[in-house]
């Protein structure tokens, strides 16, 4: 009898678990993607648009879009990775492209591989490369961070200038011009965020330089275009030429408010300042400034991201399903991005888009997306190197103490470099 009972239930566990297996495989089962990115204008946007195109095909997905500072997607990648608490992580996360290797190699096992479920060199190589180790591709490329200076043309045409004054220019010059806006108008020419050195990172890529060198070692100390682009900032800074806002939100405000005449930054920044529309064709764009005396081009970059699917999603198959159908294979979905975000693909199967030669009325009637592809064909590449974000840091640190007085330039880049080398050493 007790053998009887025992294979009765035995039985009944092994049809209990093959219904519960049916079920979790039923491809009509509803089942809710969570993704972690940021900036309503540009990201998330970019992410609601996607889950729409992925409904059409896919009805029963559901994308819930969490909006996550870039910092609070590390932290708490970090904090959950550390202590193996995955069940608080998403299915999906953005991540800046710079930041992608030292998190591929720093947790090997924590993002899914995307195998031959999306066509990797459909995209730009270079752009893919940020998200691959040991010959495996586990980030969907994104947008692309070629940068530009978004000029507000009527405060440059107070001030008795022309956009065309700010084209191939040097960074000496912009300083010069600068001067004349404040003077004429009382703006400053370019606001920042001061809790970051993006500005100087610009500056630094359009040289083909970083903050390491080719081979990993620390480049900060004797770095001489570093110490130049640190001398330019100071001044910019000193004669009001430049604005530091005091965090991202009111770096934005500063350009829909009028506080600022001009910003430059990565091509993704279009959603931020079309957010204003009265400001609809009072901009317009010109190519990002170089050194006067050090070796470098008019052209550069700043973010750039890519999407991740989590190894600990237990909807990995759909995950990388929905990228491969929008990020990775949707047309329309691009051309439905494009014109209000400036989300510039680096799938490259947009390239031959009608839509990047459509006028921009925001800027003028400028095609300035058209613009921005050949900008991109012409930044320099540099290696970010695993340890970007920790080298980033010291050197907001740096320009901090320096503007404050309570350091040199010289001075403040050793002790950065001291400090990066620690870390490094670890």
């Amino acid at each position: 009898m007790r053998k009887v009972l025992c294979a009765v239930l035995v039985l009944l566990a092994v049809l209990g678990a093959c219904k519960k297996t049916e079920t979790a495989s039923d491809p009509n089962a509803p089942v809710t993607i969570t993704v972690w990115c940021w900036d309503p204008n540009f990201n998330i946007y970019a992410m609601n648009e996607a889950a729409k195109v992925y409904k059409t095909s896919n009805p029963n997905a559901t994308v819930n879009v969490v909006e996550t500072p870039w910092n609070d997607v590390q932290q708490k990648l970090i904090t959950a990775l550390g202590a193996n608490q995955t069940a608080s992580l998403p299915d999906i996360l953005l991540m800046q492209d710079n930041a992608m290797q030292k998190n591929l190699q720093t947790y090997p096992n924590a993002f899914a591989p995307l195998g031959d479920k999306i066509d990797m060199s459909k995209f730009a190589q270079s752009k893919a490369d940020y998200g691959s180790m040991d010959g495996k591709y586990y980030g969907v490329p994104f947008d692309n961070g070629a940068t530009a200076t978004f000029l507000r043309r009527d405060i440059v045409e107070e001030a008795g200038l022309n956009v065309e004054d700010f084209n191939n220019i040097t960074w000496e010059r912009f300083l010069e011009l600068g001067k004349i806006v404040k003077q004429k108008t009382g703006i400053s020419l370019v606001s920042v965020d001061s809790t970051g050195p993006d500005f100087i990172m610009i500056m630094l890529q359009g040289a083909g330089t970083w903050l390491f060198d080719p081979q990993g070692k620390t480049y900060i100390s004797n770095n001489p275009v570093l110490k130049r682009s640190l001398e330019l900032v100071v001044e910019m800074k000193e004669s009001d030429v430049m604005l530091l806002a005091s965090d991202w939100n009111e770096y934005i405000a500063t350009i829909n408010n009028g506080r600022t005449a001009s910003t430059i930054q990565g091509c993704w920044i279009i959603g931020s300042i079309v957010a204003e529309p009265s400001q609809s064709g009072k901009w317009a764009m010109v190519n990002t400034p170089k050194f006067a005396s050090i070796d470098s081009v008019n052209y550069s970059s700043q973010g750039g991201s890519g999407w991740l699917v989590l190894s600990s999603s237990k909807n990995i198959d759909t995950s990388i399903d929905f990228l491969a159908k929008t990020f990775a294979g949707s047309q329309q979905f691009y051309e439905t991005i494009l014109p209000s975000s400036g989300a510039i693909a680096t799938w490259l199967p947009m390239e031959t888009s009608a839509v990047y030669g459509q006028p921009h009325p925001f800027f003028g009637g400028q095609k300035v997306y058209e613009e921005l592809i050949g900008f991109i064909r012409d930044v320099p590449q540099v290696k970010y190197g695993i340890f970007n974000y920790e080298a980033r840091d010291e050197v907001t640190k740096a320009l901090m103490s320096i503007i404050q007085g309570t350091s040199g330039i010289q001075a403040a880049l050793d002790a950065a470099q001291r400090n990066v080398e620690f870390l490094v050493n670890q």
